[in-house]
């Protein structure tokens, strides 16, 4: 039974701390496995403390949590805004994805724009790059020989400019237009309320959460892209958020705005560490600053969609944390509050659970495979000490299990990285640095070689499950009631493991753009007639649209307008495909800006604010097991439907007699072009004849026989009567009509 009344959960977590510090300090003193080999030993002493260190970074996240405050932009006079420098750090992104960075930052609103200066950092010296600052007005600043990567490329920034507040973003992450206005009110706020109490301490950065217009490869490849939402967002919209009580948010080096005179202080972007980022903000506390984090995102950017790509990336975080934690002395500096060295010692933490994670897989499989016992504990005793203990932290940690992410999905994210991420983090803690600083590629393609990844997690299934059969082979009855925990653990595991497999098999990328979730009015104009419809989806490359009634337009030459924010494009379209689906006509549609000034606007009308195609939360009515399931449901016990013909206009099926000269015909199928009918008749190729009805003369042409009886008819006159308002109103009439009765499809006359 789960306890959820609110008054009840102080008493569960005190609960929960004392049985587990009884169950920690049983397992230090009784089950430690002293007797066996050195190995065993070594292991026990591992899986022991690791055990430790989860219980207390879970410890952590929940007094964190009991001190959350929530914060609320504040309302201050526009004339108070001060002058802003924005940096776009570039290294080696190519201009058509720096293109839309910079279009967005150029049209951040601001009380006064002139305030705003914009530029390309641009640690490559690039012509391209130069010229593309050039064509927005906007500030460039080149760097050759830059010895210090992303730090050195913004201390450059900083040391030839001088606006008060600095806004940093990296060369793939858009702003929306409301940015500013949403962030620099703190700072606004902030000097005021500081003038007035000197206590106050002065506010020195402001990170809004990390967002992605594209679905990170942990939804796209589980198939989860529509019901979890980014495994980032955990962190940037809960955890940092939470960190506001203590006023040490972590800085994740874009999306923020900083104040200058705070990055002074602390010296400037560190250079002796990857993770610029997360050390300047940690070195922006120790000199007496705040940091907060907002809720909402107010940047999107692209997220790696290759294996690699994201390995890689996940490796430079955690060895950069690793060492910024080193550099900074971090349990000894005096220039920080016990409370900020708990929030960021849990980010250190963390980089830590994925060889914790190893060490809870392997901890059965040794035991019930290889017969080297770690834990020296019987069934009873471990219902004793171990299960109060569990229980417990599991209902205190449903308290943090929110929206967003759920500890088991947590579990499952770990166990796919785990293998790739622990020896880094080891070398970085022994002090073997990597050589060269390496800029997460957002562009890269998926590749056959990418199933290789999957060897290590293959191979620990194998074994889980083979232990999992082995120790429970020829048990019956109450032999398999004491034999039940390992089996919890290993079944645990077997879980978590399959859905690292099912990871690493993949899912084929189709899409070479991403698909915005937008409902805005769209003007379609063609034939002189101009439809007013709605768009379901956009993208850079097209748009769907949605219209309750079927209308005909040409392959091409189709003249789009759209219009959101104020940003007006008008584009050239051609009908890609055509679909009916639960009583209404899409329609996908290939687009071509017209000119330069219409492509920049239809950017700002893509990206300008979250994708709504992705979720922001988790669907709370989908557990763990149904995903698991789902996923196999898609993979395996779903046949492929072989790809159905693309129609690029309305198909309305239709069973309808019709009388032409004295003959009878049956119309089946209407596409606008050509009419499917079945006659008694036999048509000549070529011949023509004309069917009337509602004052319009349709012109037809047999074209193709297609059986006996069946032939395929070619509309002639389609462009005079497509848009005439008593086609039109017959057509709508065919829609509602119900297939008639008692018609056969092989009628004949």
């Amino acid at each position: 039974m789960i306890i959820r009344l609110k008054k009840s959960k102080p008493l569960i977590y005190i609960i929960a701390f004392i049985t587990a510090v009884i169950y920690l300090a049983w397992r230090g003193m009784f089950t430690l496995p002293w007797g066996e080999s050195l190995f065993a030993v070594v292991f026990g002493i591992a899986l022991w403390i690791s055990e430790i260190i989860s219980y207390f970074t879970a410890v952590i996240l929940i007094w964190n949590k009991k001190k959350a405050k929530k914060i609320e932009k504040p309302e201050v006079e526009e004339r108070l805004f001060p002058a802003v420098d924005v940096f776009i750090a570039t290294h080696n992104e190519t201009v058509d994805l720096l293109l839309k960075t910079v279009n967005a930052a150029t049209r951040m609103e601001y009380p006064d724009k002139k305030l705003v200066h914009i530029y390309l950092c641009d640690d490559s010296n690039r012509v391209e790059v130069k010229d593309l600052a050039a064509k927005f007005s906007i500030g460039y600043i080149g760097l050759e020989n830059n010895q210090h990567a992303k730090s050195g490329n913004l201390n450059n920034a900083l040391a030839k400019s001088s606006s008060p507040l600095v806004a940093t973003f990296d060369a793939d992450m858009i702003p929306y237009s409301n940015f500013l206005l949403e962030t620099v009110p703190y700072y606004v706020q902030n000097q005021l309320d500081r003038q007035d109490d000197e206590e106050i301490k002065p506010l020195g950065l402001v990170q809004t959460p990390q967002s992605f217009y594209n679905a990170d490869l942990f939804q796209y490849n589980l198939f989860s892209e529509n019901t979890v939402p980014n495994e980032q967002d955990f962190f940037s919209r809960e955890v940092n958020v939470l960190n506001n009580a203590q006023e040490a948010a972590i800085y994740t080096g874009s999306n923020t705005v900083i104040l200058r005179q705070a990055i002074v202080d602390a010296g400037g972007f560190p250079t002796a560490t990857i993770t610029e980022d997360f050390e300047l903000g940690i070195l922006i506390n120790s000199k007496g600053y705040t940091s907060i984090s907002t809720t909402e995102p107010m940047a999107s950017g692209l997220t790696p969609t290759d294996i690699p790509s994201v390995i890689k990336q996940r490796v430079r975080w955690g060895r950069g944390v690793v060492q910024s934690v080193k550099n900074l002395q971090l349990l000894t500096n005096k220039d920080l509050t016990i409370k900020q060295k708990l929030v960021f010692l849990n980010s250190y933490l963390y980089w830590w659970s994925f060889l914790r994670r190893l060490i809870y897989i392997a901890a059965p499989i040794l035991f019930t495979v290889f017969n080297i016992m770690v834990v020296k504990a019987n069934f009873w005793q471990l219902l004793i000490f171990w299960l109060p203990s569990y229980y417990f932290l599991h209902l205190a940690m449903q308290d943090l299990s929110s929206d967003i992410r759920t500890q088991r999905w947590g579990e499952v994210q770990e166990t796919i990285i785990a293998p790739y991420l622990v020896i880094p983090v080891l070398l970085q803690a022994l002090g073997i640095k990597e050589k060269k600083f390496k800029v997460t590629d957002k562009t890269s393609n998926q590749s056959r070689k990418d199933l290789l990844y999957i060897i290590p997690h293959a191979l620990m299934l194998v074994l889980a499950v083979y232990g999992l059969v082995s120790f429970n082979y020829g048990k019956f009855g109450s032999e398999l009631f004491y034999s039940s925990i390992i089996s919890f653990w290993l079944l645990t595991h077997i879980f978590n493991l399959t859905f690292s497999v099912l990871f690493f098999l993949g899912r084929p990328m189709h899409r070479q753009t991403e698909r915005f979730a937008y409902q805005n009015n769209v003007t379609i104009t063609c034939f002189n007639q101009t439809f007013v419809l709605k768009t379901k989806d956009i993208s850079e490359k097209g748009m769907l649209i949605v219209s309750e009634h079927p209308f005909y337009f040409p392959d091409k030459d189709l003249k789009v307008e759209i219009e959101k924010n104020g940003y007006q494009a008008t584009l050239s379209g051609s009908v890609a495909r055509v679909f009916h689906y639960q009583e209404e006509w899409f329609y996908g549609l290939i687009l071509q800006p017209n000119t330069e000034e219409d492509y920049l606007n239809y950017l700002q009308v893509i990206h300008d604010g979250f994708n709504q195609s992705l979720p922001q939360f988790r669907d709370v009515w989908i557990t763990p097991l149904e995903r698991f399931l789902i996923n196999l449901e898609k993979r395996i016990f779903i046949r492929r439907l072989k790809e159905e013909e693309v129609k690029k206009a309305p198909v309305i099926a239709m069973k309808k007699r019709v009388a032409i000269k004295n003959h009878e015909f049956i119309f089946h199928e209407f596409d606008f072009q050509y009419i499917t009918a079945q006659t008694n008749r036999t048509l000549r190729i070529g011949e023509s004849f004309t069917w009337k009805f509602g004052g319009i003369h349709l012109r037809l042409e047999a074209e193709k026989v297609l059986t006996e009886n069946k032939y395929k008819l070619k509309v002639k006159n389609l462009h005079k009567i497509v848009h005439h308002p008593a086609f039109i109103k017959e057509i709508k009439q065919w829609v509602r009509e119900k297939e008639a009765d008692n018609v056969c499809d092989d009628f004949a006359i």
